[in-house]
């Protein structure tokens, strides 16, 4: 189980790797969501990140959570606890930034491919909202 794939619509690839170690839980039930697509949005407060409020729901446990992320992470809020504000959302950070309350940080892009996030993020956030499709990464 090493990652996933995202497709823009723009048929794209852009890779992402798990952190099968600190987040192993996380990983495995995202891997078994797979293969899914939901629309992405801009986020206006946490900075450079791309988001969804509508992502498959994930019924793990809070683990590696936090809302501080480095550019390149994927977050996803479990559902439990019930009192995280980002239960059932889903963030990919293409730069600086930070949530709004803590999210499970469980992914991140593979370094060659930073530049297509980079520049996905950048559409998104002049053009709007975009569907994005993940696959599993198989090596």
């Amino acid at each position: 189980m090493p990652g996933f794939i995202l497709k823009t619509a723009d048929n794209k690839t852009i890779r992402f790797k798990f952190y099968a170690d600190e987040a192993p839980a996380t990983c495995a039930a995202f891997a078994k969501l797979l293969p899914f697509g939901r629309t992405f949005m801009h986020a206006r407060v946490s900075g450079q990140e791309i988001w969804t409020d509508h992502a498959p729901p994930l019924d793990v446990i809070q683990e590696n959570a936090s809302v501080f992320t480095v550019p390149g992470e994927v977050v996803y809020g479990p559902l439990k606890p019930q009192r995280v504000k980002t239960s059932n959302c889903m963030g990919i950070y293409y730069g600086e930034g930070r949530g709004l309350d803590s999210c499970n940080i469980f992914a991140r892009v593979f370094d060659e491919d930073m530049d297509g996030l980079k520049a996905l993020g950048d559409s998104i956030w002049k053009n709007g909202e975009q569907k994005l499709t993940f696959e599993l990464l198989t090596l």
